[in-house]
């Protein structure tokens, strides 16, 4: 086995790999939760601090290894048939959203060599949230998840553009309810709509209140209706959880269904394969 072969089993979490594998997987979560961990326990000043210099080393130590890590992906990618071709494989790859995430995890550390405003480089810090997502490729979960925002996209599309039609509906309506009562506030069918999405999601922030009788009523109407208006995404989330989870999916003859990706895996594919 060459050794681009053996990096791309030990770096592909879909892949049939060994113990190697298993290490791997092990040794970058473990760094991606210090690294999580650290991110948040910096945030306190007396802590940060006291215990700056081990931060700086776990930040530095952090970069290295995803650099490598990258490194590795782009020249082991090849070993996918997806992307099988030298050099348009491996930028095909690197366009991918798992590779972009990758690539951001450790990007903006070399920033800071550039003669950039460090004000602006500031931004970049944020970037360093990017290292949670990485996680994703190794959590079963996550892959249950994309499935279901898959197969349910198109009804929660339109549940989306459901709740956005009626809360410009009601935005327009109260605006001109309370325009003249509170010009201040309801000042325009967007900043109204503000307050729409406070009162639809029930957060009731109340900086922006409706004082006529008129506004009183529509906003009593729409915090009811927006009860049943979130539900619609929530229930369908939900129900494509239960049937993924609880149902098994039907299998046509010869047939069966990749643990990976989902899709059927025809008998004549694996003869083929075998």
């Amino acid at each position: 086995m060459t050794l681009r072969r053996r990096l791309y089993l030990i770096l592909d979490p879909t892949a049939k790999g060994d113990i190697w594998e298993r290490i791997f997987e092990t040794a970058l979560i473990a760094i991606i939760l210090v690294n999580i961990l650290a991110i948040v326990v910096d945030s306190v000043k007396e802590i940060d601090h006291q215990y700056s210099a081990l931060f700086r080393q776990i930040e530095v130590f952090s970069i290295f290894f995803y650099t490598v890590e990258y490194v590795a992906r782009i020249y082991s990618i090849v070993e996918n048939p997806t992307y099988g071709e030298p050099m348009k494989g491996r930028l095909k790859y690197m366009v991918t959203p798992m590779a972009i995430i990758d690539l951001l995890a450790f990007l903006p550390f070399y920033l800071i060599f550039l003669p950039l405003d460090l004000r602006f480089l500031r931004i970049f810090r944020l970037m360093a949230l990017f290292r949670v997502f990485k996680i994703a490729r190794y959590l079963q979960a996550l892959t249950i998840f994309k499935q279901v925002l898959s197969k349910r996209k198109e009804q929660l599309v339109l549940s989306f553009l459901f709740i956005l039609f009626i809360l410009v509906i009601i935005s327009f309506m109260m605006f001109y309810a309370e325009r003249e009562a509170q010009p201040d506030k309801f000042s325009s069918i967007p900043a109204t709509m503000w307050w729409g999405i406070a009162t639809i999601t029930t957060v009731g922030y109340g900086d922006m209140v409706p004082i006529t009788p008129l506004g009183k009523f529509l906003g009593g109407v729409f915090a009811i209706a927006g009860v049943g208006l979130l539900a619609l995404p929530a229930g369908i989330l939900s129900s494509g959880f239960f049937e993924m989870l609880h149902n098994e999916p039907i299998k046509e003859k010869g047939s069966s269904i990749c643990p990976h990706c989902g899709r059927d895996i025809h008998e004549g594919t694996e003869h083929k394969a075998e």
